[in-house]
């Protein structure tokens, strides 16, 4: 099982200190607090992508092909790669380059994004954004897998002989995961490919999120690519963590109910009680995240944690990853005690090369 933090970049002030960092200021923060995840012995770095003020990672790429650099060891993902307004050609060749340069660090979660002004600004309408994920994908899995492809749909223009380049790391596309709050279409997706389900469950009860991972699985299944419990799963937890609880929730509250993502709404006691929101000593994080099995429905493979954003500063950020370092450990533990064994480990590189038939894998040379 994978471990790691994910952000989805906003710029957002302090309401104790009053300081909004700059763009320049996030940007490098975020690189850091990925160095930082390899030291403490995460498994996997992911940021969004977001067009719109007040997010900065507009460029996914260029921001991982930094920290590849300065990493050895991390896996570089994302937590949003915008399949409805990202041309699959250009993501195709994208991910591929930064495979290569990241030696095989690298996968990817696809998602539609949900920001209607968004859309026009890369000629697309909101309004197709299912259709838009289900072709464009379909064109994006073929061109990871064909060397030449000929394809027509109704959202781009016509390739004829098209190949992507570079072709992907020894002939082994980048793995995805397709992510959905509530669109069983996008879990129906991802079954259909034999590919992973990650539910961003920050902000919906347990019983949804149960609802739409248990389609998945049973639509895995239902394709065969194998047993319902040995589908690919990811989830999410927005995490902040101190010694004790007291002066967990006391230091959380103030951004929490300054943030325009949750402020105004449920307080800070029920959406812990309802969501995947972890505020506490480690000893109840750790408690906590081991009861997600049951929003996973079993066993599953990636567990990602937002611990930055809405204003939390840096180096408190910083804190939070360093307390990441010593529960996750524990977590590893836990979960692997009586995890069964037909259930598949995190996808990786190196297990995708195994699994794969010997024909299908190359060389820089050629076929192996």
């Amino acid at each position: 099982m994978h471990f790691g933090i994910f952000s989805v970049g906003d710029v957002a002030g302090d309401p104790s200190s009053g300081h909004t960092p700059t763009e320049h200021e996030r940007l490098k923060a975020l690189a850091e607090y990925a160095k930082l995840a390899e030291d403490v012995g995460l498994d996997v770095f992911a940021i969004g992508e977001h067009h719109n003020r007040p997010f900065v990672p507009s460029s996914p790429t260029t921001l991982l092909s930094y920290i590849a650099a300065r990493t050895e060891k991390i896996l570089l993902s994302t937590s949003t790669t915008l399949i409805t307004t990202n041309d699959p050609v250009k993501i195709a060749e994208d991910y591929a380059m930064l495979q290569h340069l990241a030696d095989g660090r690298v996968d990817l979660m696809m998602g539609r994004g949900n920001t209607g002004p968004v859309y026009p600004w890369f000629g697309k309408d909101i309004r197709d954004g299912i259709a838009l994920a289900v072709e464009n994908y379909a064109l994006l899995h073929r061109l990871w897998r064909e060397d030449v492809v000929d394809w027509e749909g109704r959202f781009r223009t016509p390739l004829q002989g098209f190949t992507s380049t570079p072709r992907p790391l020894d002939g082994i596309p980048p793995f995805v995961w397709h992510a959905s709050i509530r669109s069983p279409e996008i879990a129906e997706q991802a079954a259909y490919y034999g590919d992973g389900f990650f539910h961003n469950n920050l902000f919906w009860p347990k019983e949804h999120v149960r609802q739409l991972v248990d389609l998945y699985r049973s639509r895995f299944e239902h394709y065969g690519h194998g047993r319902a419990d040995q589908a690919v799963v990811g989830l999410a937890a927005h995490l902040f963590v101190r010694k004790n609880s007291q002066d967990a929730i006391r230091e959380f509250r103030p951004y929490f109910e300054a943030s325009s993502t949750y402020g105004n709404g449920p307080s800070l006691e029920d959406t812990m009680a309802r969501t995947a929101m972890v505020v506490g000593s480690p000893q109840e994080v750790i408690e906590r995240v081991l009861a997600y099995r049951e929003h996973a429905g079993g066993d599953y493979q990636r567990q990602l944690f937002n611990v930055d954003g809405i204003g939390v500063p840096r180096k408190t950020v910083l804190e939070q990853i360093e307390f990441l370092g010593e529960i996750v450990p524990v977590l590893r533990k836990e979960f692997a005690a009586g995890r069964l064994p037909h259930v598949p480990d995190a996808p990786t590189h190196a297990s995708l090369i195994a699994a794969a038939p010997e024909d299908s894998v190359r060389t820089q040379e050629g076929s192996r």
